[in-house]
Formats: C-alpha cells, sequence, structure tokens
C-alpha cells in the first residue's frame, strides 16, 4: 500500500510538471476543399495531446498558472501527407486581482509547410531536429513560455527564448521556410534574433514593466497604472529610433493594440496628447484605431 502511494504521488507530480499550458490546437481545412477527411481531425486530436502531453519546462505549474493559448491551424493545401498551412498563436495572463486576461503573444505563422502520416509517433526533443510539424509547434510553445515569463519577471523568459532559438538554429537543415536568415524579416527566425539581440532590449523591458507595474497596479490605482502604461508606451521609442518599423514593434501592437485604445479610452484623465504622437509615428499600421482613442 505504501508503494502504491508513492506510485500514485509521482504520477501526480510528473501530471503537474507536464501540464505548462491550457492549449487548445484547432485545425481547419475548408480551403482544401475536403475539410471532413478523417486525417484533418485526427491531425488536431494528435497536436492536442502532443502540446498536452509533453514536458516542456521543469517547472511546476499549478492548475491557476497554466497559461491559456490557442493555435489554429489553417491548412490549404493537402497532397497525401503533405500540408501547406498558416498556424495563428495566441496566448493570454489574467491580469492582477482582476477577471480580465490580457493579451500576450499574437503571431501569424504563414509559412508552415510540413509532412504528417496518421497516427505517426510525436515526439519532442530539445536538441535534435524531429519534424518540421514538430519544431514549428515546439517553436512557438517557448515562445508562449517566454513572453508569460517576461510579462512576470525582468528577462524572466531568458531559457524559454534560449530554447526557442536552439530550435531554430537546429531546424536550419530542413529546407523549410521561416528559418533562416534569407526568409525575411518577419520569419521565426527573425523573431527570436530580434528578441535576444541587445538592439531591441526595450522591449522586453517593457513586455515586464507594461504588465507587472502597468495592469497588474490597476485594481489598487487605475490612474498610476495607466500613467505606468503611457510611460512604456514612450520607452518604445528607442527601438523606433534605432530601427524604424521593426518587426518587434507589430508582434508587440498585434497583440496589444485594442487594449491600448481601451485603456487609453478610459478610465480616470491623464495627459497622452504626446502619446498618440508616439503611437502615430512607432505604429503607424494601427492609425485608425488611434483615432478611436477618445481622451
Amino acid at each position: 500500500m505504501r508503494n502504491f502511494l508513492l506510485f500514485l504521488s509521482l504520477i501526480t507530480s510528473l501530471s503537474i510538471v507536464s501540464q505548462e499550458l491550457n492549449c487548445t490546437v484547432t485545425v481547419i481545412a475548408q480551403q482544401t476543399g475536403n475539410d471532413n477527411n478523417v486525417v484533418f481531425r485526427n491531425l488536431e486530436s494528435q497536436l492536442n495531446e502532443f502540446i498536452s502531453n509533453t514536458q516542456w519546462t521543469d517547472k511546476n505549474f499549478s492548475q491557476q498558472e497554466r497559461i491559456d493559448c490557442n493555435m489554429v491551424i489553417n491548412v490549404q493545401e493537402y497532397n497525401n501527407d503533405l500540408f501547406a498551412a498558416t498556424l495563428q498563436v495566441s496566448s493570454s495572463r489574467p491580469v492582477y486581482n482582476s477577471t480580465y486576461n490580457t493579451p500576450i503573444y499574437n503571431y501569424n505563422d504563414r509559412n508552415f509547410n510540413f509532412q504528417y502520416l496518421e497516427f505517426q509517433n510525436l515526439v519532442y526533443n530539445p536538441i535534435q531536429f524531429e519534424s518540421n510539424l514538430i519544431s514549428v509547434l515546439s517553436f512557438h510553445v517557448y515562445m508562449i513560455l517566454g513572453m508569460d515569463g517576461d510579462s512576470f519577471a525582468l528577462n524572466g523568459g531568458d531559457e524559454y527564448f534560449k530554447q526557442a532559438q536552439t530550435i531554430a538554429n537546429y531546424s536550419q537543415q530542413l529546407n523549410g521556410q521561416g528559418w533562416k536568415l534569407e526568409d525575411g524579416l518577419q520569419s521565426r527566425f527573425a523573431l527570436i534574433d530580434n528578441l535576444m539581440s541587445p538592439t531591441f532590449k526595450e522591449f522586453r523591458t517593457t513586455m515586464y514593466e507594461y504588465h507587472i507595474n502597468g495592469l497588474d497596479v490597476m485594481h489598487e490605482d487605475t490612474k498610476k497604472g495607466k500613467t505606468k502604461v503611457v510611460a512604456v508606451l514612450d520607452e518604445l521609442q528607442k527601438i523606433h529610433r534605432r530601427r524604424p518599423n521593426s518587426f518587434l514593434m507589430r508582434v508587440f501592437f498585434d497583440a496589444k493594440s485594442d487594449e491600448i485604445m481601451d485603456i487609453l479610452s478610459g478610465g480616470p484623465s491623464i495627459n497622452i496628447t504626446d502619446t498618440m504622437d508616439t503611437l502615430n509615428r512607432i505604429a503607424p499600421t494601427y492609425s485608425q484605431k488611434w483615432r478611436n482613442i477618445k481622451f
């Protein structure tokens, strides 16, 4: 009986360790003209099991600490076991002492081509390439973990971003797009390379300050939190001066533009005239949203 309880305790402990994410993977295949094909349902089922059953970190995550995230795979072409798709990844985290979840990571991966055989064994190897399907999903898992970590502690996502970079490096042996320098300024390679570069260090500082000293203090002092959000947005100008129209700026505002619009439009009144100028300068793509801000 004692050995059984020890075994049960071990199994429970392992289960807790391996559950870092509350992740839902959805496969959409309407563009193939054959979306009822059972292969798409099997792919979706296997990928959900793969994400849920893989131990991504060596940390214990309680139920309340698990990161809410979604991955939507839109299959555009399908030929035997070869798939051409896009992948939309999003994650969020709760704001302290509120019922609100703030978006953290919102990335549209347009170059997601992979091979999949039904019921093949899907196993993540942290140091070795297995398949483009596993590499891409694992890369984004560590991006989710890293972004979340940075929102709770200054540079708190370091170990996860380093693993994402490792995945990017060993996946370059594949001819698939998105892993190499020549794949453009909005690739997976560019994303993790920029994040790890001192050139864009204010991005990670902003992720921390915006959440910990901005959103997370609004429950006790809304004006203080709003003022901090405005201050850290101004800090992003340093990136813009070094690298105008950088990819990381787009990554940030893809996740945060709607939220920023709501924060600046609501709550206690503060002077945001300079901030409006800043937003239009560093994030002109979202100018329509900035025009909707009422202050």
